[in-house]
């Protein structure tokens, strides 16, 4: 996620210069308050003698290259920007600090410089008084100056922007944003294949990774951070793409990632148990998904497309609706009054056939009900046939037309245009990812949450004759309570399951396989095989189903390495999978 700054690199700018020329008043402003609030006195009158020049046009006048959030990463004349880490690791971040301070312009720190350099805490209002006047000496003394800015990640967006801007304005693409749990990378490339077919240039970013459509560069998190986000924002611009489809991971929203992204629709896909690491509870997860409704955060919000069959959808409603949003809803449920409803399901192995249901005005996008809850405008029904296996996909398909509705201009004649284009659409890859065999039907998904696994399940047991086979881990170093949760969805959606191991990261397969075990009655056990090393467990999987079977390789979908140790090795579950395939004369 890296855009080209070699141009930025010969050429500088100050802060002064992108308070004046950038075309957003809110940064503006807020550039110009973050400069008056420089330094306090005494500090103010120190710097001033040092400087021979008042310390707020200082800070408003120093050169500077471009914005840097790695201390390895920085160049003479960059600016450092010190974020809090997850942690709260103070010796770290004073580390960072200091080094920073060598080579950096100046530092913008959303941590107290003060409190950071006492190693005590990060309040200063436990600081003796002495330790405060050390800690400002210490600070003084730095070779650059350092900028207080607590509130940094509510503009750090778009101040990277403005600096890419300043030097060659584009034209940035619009932006598509998925949240949820499960289904935004199917959605996301959707969204991207749809306005693509429509005749608009696209592009995505998330878990499968970012790019162009057909050359996606593999992506280290869902999510990247705000500088990572912003570059390749601009990049895209510069290749003059239309359309960005990105996931909104709920890291990235609780930690401001996408501060400054033109988002115009958001959609929400569903909730369900994951990430419990990081989030305190449910709810505090799904608080974090709702930043994504939130017309304070995304100024250019126009749309929210959200999962009416979701229970936690009525959070997203809510947050949507304060912000004045046109809101859409999508169900499986043709009982239900959602403005995309899929008023009947046909599946097949080859995909499935749908009557979507819409109630959509031409005048205003939105959906208009009588006093018993009844749609006022036109129903409409157009039969459209996607080549996605699984029920979920419906949902994510609904979704993504739902989306690409909202950016044109004519309802009716886009989604008869949607429609006569979807037969062409390709799945995500290691999202039900059909790998070729003459006996058999074998399938490898990303599935890595309790609910995911259970939709995968539930989706290939309508297509089996047979027997369904799941094959799947937990990951290590991650919510343990999940690992028990994921087994019982693997019985109860599956005639036998198959544990291994995932990314066992630092920690024991074996001890995993064992929280996974935790509960099983004896019948479930005689469902189960135990087989640690995946490899294995795929090979076994394939040797013991039957030609009418069906088998789903869980977890690891478009991974193309297992993590063990602190180390990535090359692994692949659908090259392993063709390779067991071919060993069993299976294809």
């Amino acid at each position: 996620m890296t855009v080209s700054t070699s141009s930025l690199n010969r050429t500088t700018v100050t802060l002064q210069q992108l308070a004046e020329s950038s075309n957003k008043h809110s940064l503006q402003q807020t550039l110009t308050a973050m400069i008056a609030a420089f330094v306090q006195p005494p500090l103010a009158q120190t710097l001033s003698t040092q400087t021979r020049r008042n310390p707020q046009e200082s800070i408003a006048a120093i050169p500077f290259h471009k914005f840097c959030l790695d201390s390895r990463q920085l160049k003479k004349n960059d600016v450092f920007v010190l974020l809090k880490s997850q942690t709260l690791h103070s010796q770290k971040s004073r580390d960072y600090l200091i080094q920073a301070a060598n080579s950096a312009a100046f530092i913008l720190s959303e941590i107290d410089p003060i409190a950071l350099l006492t190693a005590t805490d990060i309040n200063t209002s436990s600081l003796a008084d002495d330790s405060q006047s050390v800690a400002q000496q210490q600070l003084i003394a730095l070779p650059c100056p350092v900028l207080y800015v607590p509130n940094i990640r509510d503009f750090f967006g778009d101040l990277i922007q403005a600096r890419l801007q300043y030097q060659q304005p584009v034209a940035l693409p619009a932006v598509v944003a998925v949240t949820g749990t499960n289904g935004k990378t199917t959605i996301s490339q959707l969204v991207a294949q749809l306005a693509q077919l429509m005749g608009m240039s696209s592009a995505v970013m998330g878990t499968a990774g970012n790019g162009k459509l057909g050359a996606l560069v593999q992506a280290s998190h869902t999510t990247g951070d705000a500088l990572a986000v912003q570059q390749f924002l601009y990049q895209m611009g510069q290749e003059n793409v239309d359309l960005l489809a990105l996931e909104a991971s709920s890291h990235g929203l609780d930690q401001q990632r996408l501060q400054g992204m033109p988002v115009s629709v958001a959609i929400y896909t569903n909730l369900s148990r994951d990430h419990l690491d990081y989030h305190a509870d449910m709810a505090e997860y799904a608080a974090a998904k709702a930043k994504l409704f939130d017309k304070t955060h995304f100024p250019e919000l126009t749309h929210a497309i959200i999962n009416l069959d979701d229970e936690h959808a009525q959070i997203m409603l809510d947050m949507a609706y304060t912000s004045a949003l046109t809101v859409w809803t999508y169900s499986l449920n043709p009982t239900k009054n959602a403005t995309f409803v899929a008023a009947t399901i046909n599946p097949s192995l080859q995909g499935v056939e749908i009557a979507v249901r819409y109630h959509v005005s031409n005048n205003t996008g939105d959906v208009h009900l009588d006093s018993t809850g009844s749609n006022q405008d036109q129903t409409n029904t157009i039969t459209v046939v996607s080549p996605l296996l699984g029920r979920f996909n419906v949902a994510n398909l609904l979704a993504a037309i739902a989306a690409t509705v909202a950016l044109g201009s004519d309802i009716d004649h886009d989604i008869k245009r949607i429609a006569a284009v979807v037969p062409q659409l390709q799945g995500a890859v290691g999202r039900m990812q059909r790998v070729p065999s003459n006996q058999g039907c074998f399938i490898v998904d990303y599935a890595h949450t309790p609910d995911a696994l259970q939709q995968v399940l539930a989706s290939l047991k309508t297509h089996c004759d047979g027997q369904l086979w799941a094959v799947f881990g937990c990951g290590g170093d991650r919510d343990a309570g999940k690992r028990p949760l994921m087994a019982q969805a693997g019985l109860a959606g599956a005639d036998q399951i198959i544990l291994t191991a995932d990314n066992p990261r630092t920690e024991d397969p074996n001890m995993i396989l064992q929280d996974m075990q935790a509960g099983m009655s004896a019948e479930q056990y005689q469902r189960t095989h135990i087989e640690p090393a995946r490899q294995k467990a795929i090979e076994y999987a394939v040797q013991q189903a039957a030609a009418a079977d069906i088998v789903v390789i869980a977890g690891k979908g478009h991974e193309t390495y297992q993590e063990i140790n602190n180390v990535r090795y090359d692994f692949d579950d659908s090259v392993v999978l063709q390779n067991a395939l071919q060993q069993a004369g299976r294809v």
